[in-house]
């Protein structure tokens, strides 16, 4: 019941029953990525994604970010493309949790400077 209140009232947690219903009627199944993310199309080439988890646009890999966005009109496969030892995995914008990037302190953070207008 729980699960039921909150697709009714919550867009933030996966999808509403109202996008459940739209992509039941007008939507078709392209496809998901390695991070449980679905993507459909209307046939009128409207595209959207379903979220694994919480909704977070940041959460989009680039290989479907290209296709949702109507960059390329082709799903780039994984396997197709050239990943290079440099490449990371993609990870979705952590700002505002704990796992968010803070760089070091460096030295000249607490060196006083004097105006030049002195």
């Amino acid at each position: 019941m729980l699960t039921l209140f909150k697709q009714i009232f919550t867009w933030w947690n996966h999808q509403t029953l109202g996008t459940r219903l739209h992509t039941f009627f007008k939507g078709k199944f392209i496809g998901k990525d390695e991070y449980g993310n679905k993507y459909y199309e209307s046939k009128n080439g409207r595209r959207w994604v379903i979220y694994n988890g919480e909704v977070d646009s940041t959460k989009i890999p680039n290989e479907w970010f290209s296709w949702i966005h109507f960059t390329k009109n082709k799903i780039e496969k994984v396997q197709d493309q050239k990943k290079f030892s440099w490449q990371k995995s993609h990870k979705p914008n952590l700002t505002g949790t704990d796992k968010a990037y803070h760089p070091k302190k460096s030295e000249n953070e607490n060196k006083k400077y004097r105006s030049w207008k002195e």
